[in-house]
Order: C-alpha cells, then sequence, then structure tokens
C-alpha cells in the first residue's frame, strides 16, 4: 500500500470520488436524501488544502481523502477539514483508513494547520469508532452539511 498525493479532477480520483457518493448515497437512511457535491479542486491544492490517494500494493487506486483550510473565528486557529475519506469496502481491514487520515494529519500540520475538523453521519459507525480512536472529540457545528449529523474536532498543536 502507498499513498499518494492526487489531484480530485483527475480520471482516477473523480472515480474514487464518484465510487464513495454511490456507496454513501446507497446507504443513506433517506432514499435520495444523500446530497453530492464535487468538490472544487482549488480548495485541495497547497496550501489551501491536499488531496490522497491509497493505492493497493498493484497500484489500484482504492481509497481517498483530503483536507481543505476553513476560515476561523479565532485568532491563533488554523482550521483544516477532513473531506471524502473512503476506503473501497474491498480493500477495508488493512488499516488503511488509519493510515490515511495519519497522513493527512501530518501534511494538515504541514500546512500550519492548529486543528483538524470533520462532520459524518450517525450511521457510519466504524467511522465513529475511528475517528474517537485517533482523537477526534464530539463538537457543536460548523456547517450546515445537510449529510452530517456528527462534527468532530481534534487539536494539532
Amino acid at each position: 500500500m502507498r499513498i499518494r498525493t492526487g489531484d480530485v479532477s483527475a480520471p482516477a480520483e473523480r472515480a474514487l470520488l464518484d465510487d464513495y457518493f454511490a456507496y454513501r448515497a446507497a446507504a443513506f437512511p433517506t432514499a435520495g436524501g444523500y446530497s453530492v457535491a464535487h468538490p472544487d479542486p482549488a480548495a485541495f491544492e497547497p496550501p489551501a488544502g491536499v488531496f490522497l490517494v491509497v493505492e493497493d500494493d498493484a497500484g489500484v487506486a482504492v481509497g481517498c481523502g483530503g483536507i481543505r483550510m476553513l476560515p476561523s473565528t479565532e485568532a491563533e486557529t488554523v482550521r483544516y477539514e477532513v473531506k471524502h475519506v473512503w476506503i473501497d469496502p474491498a480493500a477495508r481491514s488493512h488499516g488503511w483508513a488509519t493510515e490515511l487520515l495519519l497522513e493527512l494529519e501530518r501534511r494538515a500540520l504541514e500546512l500550519g494547520a492548529t486543528e483538524l475538523v470533520l462532520d459524518t453521519h450517525h450511521t457510519l459507525e466504524a467511522a465513529a469508532r475511528l475517528y474517537s480512536r485517533l482523537g477526534y472529540l464530539p463538537t457543536t457545528p460548523y456547517n450546515t452539511n445537510p449529510n452530517a449529523t456528527r462534527w468532530y474536532r481534534k487539536p494539532l498543536a
């Protein structure tokens, strides 16, 4: 497995995002209720952010995730948001989601982040366990994402 920098507008990355959105829409508790918004490529270009791709040992793209800078209301806080973390179900159970999140955290620190935030849906219990295990704490909603029911933050500095 390796993690490489990606471009959300490139064909392989776009296919991963399409698979992620389709997977989420199919599992969403309200039929037709999942809102899809493809990311703006500029939001995932340094220093605004970064998008990463997980490749299996054969070099096949099997997962992705990114961080993007958000405005902060606190002068000393540099906030980045974790977005679109996904590992294809056929490639799970290797710990790659953990490695991906740790690499996103490392990249966020390189970009000057002092905290990470993320949102998720309460039906994603495995994701909630992962975030909790990595030190993400429940927080108040920081956005109006219609797909989110839980929000987390993690201080980095």
